[in-house]
């Protein structure tokens, strides 16, 4: 067994590191693979405005990288400093800094990379009769051949420090990083043609095009189909782009891009921010698909806070934290008579409806809220529909033409006890009964928690049920927590609980199990967080449990009177779980299903 190395015993003098060991040591901060390369040579040719960028790569960039592009390029007599440390065109005073815009401005890049691989620049200004090259450790610059604009070649990354190069994974691996990371810039600057080659093998083809496409065309494919728009702005902050549908999550979070000011960032506050809102829809360890822009002033962020320029500080983290989280959850929360999920391209005029999870646009105006649960008492206007109704034999059909005017339609039967089917203009509308009552029951629960005022419904006869010694105290001692959601809850004896009362939206037959269910969520998280920090957990319980259950028959009445419901409701589209509550199908679905037309 060898032995750890110790430490000299003899104490060494202070004295200043040499230029090139100072650079090795700063690039173990900027370079940490090759695509730590590539993330620096493309925002350099963004910087300079580049409009073409072309990234070629052999043995996945760990032997070289070649950045070219049509940029402004660099004069001859800076091309030396263009290697030097802390030297660039991007800053030149603390205000500067401190609202800095560009994608680069540390001047330490070029110089880092110079120290731990060689590096050749090429460059050309449109005032210049030709280009001009250097080398890294050469002494001059010599006139060389090249369009206007810059390219950088750097080859045998880690060379000059090869116990560096022992943490490199295998060239496939590496490869991977290097195009993500192209994808990760690219989709911030649609406008920019970017291509990617490996070997002579083209990866990666970007045509420049708009900001909606470019982020269709970089994010998985299934976005399309399941995804909200997002735009929200107040006096100097903004934030715009998409967030996917929690149908469409994932158990990686790749798939997630957002960007501050144009820079791709991963920062915890705006990670948090986005999850938070996806608390009420999205459970477990599913992540959501999602590419925001947040702009705000560049005097209120400092993203000189690491040297790969990812992480950032807000001045005032909690205001934007609090912007982005609303921001999505509006975008969430749009129910089927506001909006219309389309999978048609980025950008297009008009979107094409899909009949997998699309709420598709039928009404103009927004359906009257029920006053209390549809499923226990149906609409009035529907009730009143069926007083001047055709005779029985035409009901069914003339019943779902005068409810074209609903996004889901009118309900034609109840399938297996389950689905509730239903006619729209689209075609066919399938619902799940109990996923949907559910998301209705929660947030009804959720508005009267808020308002502080969840109606109570007395039982004739308590509910008597079993309950262990912990139950019991648990119950005593969170009584208030209890009565504040609607549950009156009292020992009956030393093992027995009685169930008094419960929140009006409740089934009574919920009964025991519900309030087990209740007391073991005050057990887990304490009676003061539990209706603060895990409020929606509670709730959740609640009216999972009271959702109309399974093969539970439904008139006519009963199913239509959940349809209205779930039109006026917040996040109808999704259970409490993330599961969906209803598909479309369109005619033309149904007609490709009995192959008519062909």
């Amino acid at each position: 067994m060898s032995s750890l190395p110790t430490l000299p015993s003899t104490r060494r003098a202070i004295t200043p590191l040499p230029d090139l060991l100072i650079s090795q040591i700063a690039a173990g901060e900027v370079v940490e693979r090759p695509a730590s390369v590539v993330k620096e040579l493309v925002e350099n040719a963004l910087d300079a405005g580049a409009t073409r960028i072309e990234v070629r790569l052999d043995g996945g960039g760990i032997k070289r990288i070649v950045v070219s592009d049509n940029g402004s390029g660099i004069d001859r007599d800076e091309l030396p400093l263009a290697l030097a440390r802390h030297a660039t065109s991007k800053i030149a005073s603390l205000a500067d800094l401190e609202s800095v815009a560009s994608l680069g401005f540390r001047g330490e890049a070029l110089a880092s990379i110079a120290s731990v691989a060689a590096v050749s620049i090429v460059s050309r200004t449109a005032a210049a009769n030709s280009a001009f090259q250097i080398d890294g450790g050469a002494a001059g610059v010599l006139a060389a051949a090249g369009a206007v604009g810059t390219r950088v070649e750097v080859a045998d990354l880690f060379f000059k420090t090869p116990a560096r190069r022992k943490f490199l994974r295998a060239e496939a691996t590496e490869l991977g990083h290097c195009v993500t990371q192209v994808e990760r810039i690219a989709a911030a600057h649609p406008g920019v043609e970017f291509s990617v080659l490996h070997e002579g093998r083209k990866l990666l083809a970007l045509p420049a095009t708009g900001l909606r496409e470019r982020a269709l065309e970089l994010l998985p494919d299934d976005f399309a189909a399941a995804h909200r728009d997002v735009h929200a702005q107040a006096a100097d902050i903004a934030v715009r782009g998409w967030v996917g549908l929690p149908t469409a999550a994932r158990s990686r979070a790749d798939a997630q891009l957002f960007y501050v000011n144009g820079r791709y960032v991963r920062d915890k506050v705006l990670t948090h921010a986005v999850r938070a809102a996806y608390a009420d829809v999205l459970h477990g360890q599913s992540q959501p698909m999602y590419c925001l822009f947040l702009e705000l002033d560049p005097r209120k962020v400092d993203v000189n806070v690491h040297p790969t320029k990812v992480e950032l500080r807000f001045r005032d983290s909690s205001a934007v934290h609090q912007f982005v989280l609303h921001a999505v959850q509006a975008a969430l929360a749009q129910s089927a008579l506001a909006t219309a999920v389309s999978t048609a391209p980025f950008g297009s005029a008009t979107p094409t409806p899909t009949p997998i999870m699309t709420l598709t646009r039928l009404a103009a105006v927004r359906a009257p809220m029920q006053p209390t649960l549809g499923v226990a008492q149906p609409v009035a206007e529907y009730l009143a529909s069926l007083a001047a109704a055709p005779p029985p034999a035409t009901a069914a059909v003339q019943g779902a033409d005068a409810g074209a005017d609903h996004p889901l339609g009118m309900a034609l039967a109840q399938l297996s006890g389950i689905y509730i089917l239903a006619q729209n203009r689209a075609g066919l509308v399938i619902v799940d009964m109990h996923a949907a009552h559910e998301r209705i029951v929660y947030e009804k629960l959720k508005r009267q928690l808020d308002a502080r005022a969840v109606p109570q419904q007395r039982l004739l006869l308590p509910q008597v049920f079993a309950a262990d010694a912990l139950d019991v105290a648990t119950a005593e001692e969170h009584a208030d927590v209890l009565g504040a959601i609607g549950l009156d809850l009292v020992p009956a004896a030393p093992t027995q609980l009685a169930l008094r009362a419960l929140p009006a939206l409740l089934a009574p037959d919920a009964g025991a199990s519900l309030a087990r269910d209740v007391l073991r969520d005050l057990r887990d998280y304490g009676g003061s967080r539990v209706l603060t920090e895990h409020r929606n957990e509670l709730l959740a319980t609640l009216a999972c449990r009271s959702a109309v259950r399974a093969n539970r028959r439904l008139t006519l009445d009963e199913m239509n009177g959940l349809l209205r419901e779930m039109e006026s409701t917040e996040r109808a589209d999704q259970c409490n779980h993330g599961r969906p509550t209803w598909v479309q199908l369109s005619i033309g679905d149904l007609d490709k299903l009995f192959l008519r037309g062909r």
